[in-house]
C-alpha cells in the first residue's frame, strides 16, 4: 500500500496518491483521483506525459504569487485542468524556508516547524485556498469534478494540512492519516528533494547544516499534532473548524464521501 501509491517522476518530488485508506462506517477512499506533490518547475517531458495521463480536472496550488513566479509549474501542451490558487501571498515564505530562520540545529528546527504548524490554521490566504480545495473535491464529474492534484512548494506543509483535514472529513482513522503525512519522509528521491530545498533555504538564511536542512524538508508527528492542538484550542475540534471556518458542513461532507469513497 505504501510504495504503490508513489508516482516516481524525474523532476517532481513527493508525487503520490493519498486515497486507498479505510473510512469509518465502511468503504475506502478512492484510488487514482486524489494526488499530492511538490512544485513542478523541473518536470521533465516524461513527467508531464505521466501527469497528463491522470486526467486531472483540478490543480489546487497553495503557493503564493512570489513562489509561483519563482517556480513556475511546467504543463503539458494539452493541459486543461482548472488551477485554483490565491492571487497574493499565502505565506511570507514557503513554510520550510520560513522555519529555517534561526534554526541553528536539529532540535531548534523541529521546534520552529511545530510553531509554524500551529500558525498555519490561522493564515487566511491558506484558508482561502483550503475552501477552494474542499469545494472542488465535493463536485461530482457532472459538475466538473474528478481527479485532482493538491500541491505547494515542497508538498508537505500546506499540502499536508489540507490532506489531513480531508482525511478527517472522510472518516479516515487518525493513524492512517498520520501514515500518509509521514510518507513525505520516504516517498521518491529523498536526497534530491532535500538538495532542492537546501538551495532555497541557504539562499535566504546562509550556511545551515545538512542535518537541519533534512529536518526542514521532512515532517514529524509533532507537526501535525501541533496543528490539531492549535485548532482544538481555538475552535474546540477539527469538526468545528471544518464547519465554521472552511464551510465543510454535513451536506458538503456527504458530497465528499459520495464522490471520494467507494465500497
Amino acid at each position: 500500500m505504501t510504495t504503490d501509491r508513489i508516482l516516481p517522476l524525474e523532476g517532481v518530488h513527493n508525487f503520490r496518491d493519498y486515497g486507498g485508506y479505510a473510512v469509518s462506517g465502511g468503504g475506502r477512499v478512492k484510488r487514482g483521483v486524489l494526488w499530492r506533490s511538490g512544485q513542478h518547475v523541473d518536470a521533465s517531458d516524461a513527467d508531464l506525459a505521466r501527469i497528463a495521463a491522470l486526467g486531472l480536472r483540478h490543480v489546487i496550488d497553495f503557493r503564493g504569487r512570489s513562489e509561483r513566479t519563482s517556480y513556475p509549474c511546467r504543463r503539458s501542451a494539452d493541459f486543461g485542468a482548472e488551477v485554483l490558487f490565491f492571487d497574493g501571498e499565502t505565506a511570507a515564505l514557503a513554510p520550510h524556508v520560513e522555519a529555517a530562520e534561526g534554526a541553528l540545529d536539529v532540535e531548534t528546527a523541529h521546534g520552529k516547524m511545530e510553531a509554524l504548524y500551529a500558525r498555519l490554521p490561522h493564515r487566511e490566504p491558506v484558508l482561502y485556498v483550503m475552501r477552494l480545495y474542499f469545494d472542488a473535491l465535493a463536485r461530482g464529474p457532472e459538475e466538473g469534478g474528478g481527479a485532482s492534484l493538491v500541491h505547494c512548494l515542497a508538498g508537505k506543509d500546506r499540502t499536508g494540512m489540507a490532506v489531513a483535514l480531508l482525511h478527517h472529513a472522510l472518516g479516515v482513522h487518525p493513524d492512517d492519516a498520520m501514515e500518509d503525512f509521514l510518507l513525505t519522509n520516504t516517498a521518491g528521491n529523498i536526497d534530491a528533494r532535500v538538495a532542492a530545498g537546501a538551495v532555497a533555504v541557504r539562499a535566504k538564511w546562509g550556511d545551515i547544516s545538512d542535518d537541519t536542512i533534512r529536518v526542514l524538508m521532512g515532517v514529524d508527528e509533532r507537526y501535525l499534532a501541533a496543528m490539531r492542538k492549535a485548532v482544538e484550542a481555538q475552535y474546540g475540534s477539527l469538526d468545528a473548524f471544518l464547519k465554521d471556518v472552511l464551510g465543510v458542513d454535513e451536506e458538503k461532507r456527504a458530497a465528499l464521501r459520495l464522490h471520494l469513497v467507494e465500497a
